[in-house]
């Protein structure tokens, strides 16, 4: 069953979708927080992960970010690290309060930029018991360094520079000042961005995805948040709470996965989805269910009432 809910962040009212087991249970259940990727919507892999989730029997919550989606907050588009590591929290603190969730059963999960933001999460708030994620990014190291890590650091310098000019220009009344996420075409996709551009596009953008309220543009005022954040600075403290990240063998962010695993202090685990990109794991079901298969036997493990 899914039902709309809201929950305060941070002075602003998130929306979000609470997706519960259909089948009866002898009391509270185990709970799950279900992030979504930069620029996505709770209706898309956030929402598909937390509704094959509650099939297996957890109470999940996936929510739309702060300043975008049906959640509130102005300028519409801004991507503000430090909120939405807060909003993880947050949507931590709402699952505490519902009847039929043990509140000393909650796990998180992250996909794609949400990965890295539920680590940082988790590394501080000890109330989330497991920590896992999928398709991971620190979105800080993809703007600095680009999804592969081999991006031309004059590329972030001019981005830096931009995001100057449109703090002056909005202080001198111009307005909001925003730039464009996607390219206009396929084409256009590939040729910028490779096969992980072109998988963007078409997610985001075409029949096979697309949602009216994901974000399609971000504030400048963004970029100068996400250059100075670390999503793994301190992934070293969920221990010895239990990590997993899941990745696709054929995902080209999948370096920033490996420092996270490689900086996280154990009980952890690195499973690779065979043949995946980044972007298959968002929906294609020959990458999905393993991946949910795996989260599923993870959760159940170290959200168990032994625990």
């Amino acid at each position: 069953m899914k039902t709309d809910v809201t929950f305060p962040s941070a002075g602003l009212k998130l929306a979000g979708h609470l997706y519960t087991p259909d089948s009866e249970s002898g009391g509270p259940r185990p709970a799950v927080v279900v992030g979504h990727p930069g620029s996505g919507v709770k209706e898309q892999t956030a929402g598909l992960y937390a509704r094959r989730l509650a099939e297996q029997g957890f109470v999940t919550l996936a929510f739309d970010a702060a300043y975008q989606g049906e959640s509130e907050g102005t300028p519409r588009g801004l991507e503000d690290p430090a909120h939405r590591v807060e909003d993880v929290k947050a949507a931590v603190s709402f699952l505490t309060t519902c009847d039929d969730v043990d509140p000393d059963r909650i796990g998180a999960l992250g996909i794609c930029a949400s990965g890295g933001y539920v680590l940082s999460a988790a590394a501080t708030d000890h109330r989330i018991k497991a920590v896992a994620a999928v398709s991971a990014v620190d979105i800080a190291r993809q703007f600095r360094l680009g999804a592969d890590g081999a991006q031309d650091p004059t590329v972030i310098q001019g981005m830096l520079g931009a995001a100057a000019a449109a703090r002056t220009a909005e202080a001198r009344g111009d307005g909001v000042q925003t730039f464009q996420l996607f390219p206009d075409t396929a084409e256009q996709a590939r040729a910028l961005g490779g096969r992980h551009g072109f998988e963007g596009f078409e997610y985001y953008c075409t029949d096979r995805a697309q949602h009216p309220r994901s974000a399609k543009f971000l504030t400048w005022s963004s970029v100068d948040r996400l250059v100075s954040f670390d999503a793994f600075r301190f992934v070293d403290l969920i221990a010895p709470r239990s990590l997993l990240m899941i990745v696709g063998s054929q995902a080209v962010t999948s370096w920033m996965a490996l420092e996270a695993f490689q900086n996280a202090r154990s009980p952890k685990e690195l499973h690779w989805i065979e043949g995946a990109s980044h972007v298959d794991l968002y929906d294609k079901e020959q990458y999905v269910s393993p991946a949910v298969s795996k989260l599923s036997g993870f959760f159940e493990a170290h959200l168990s009432k032994a625990k």
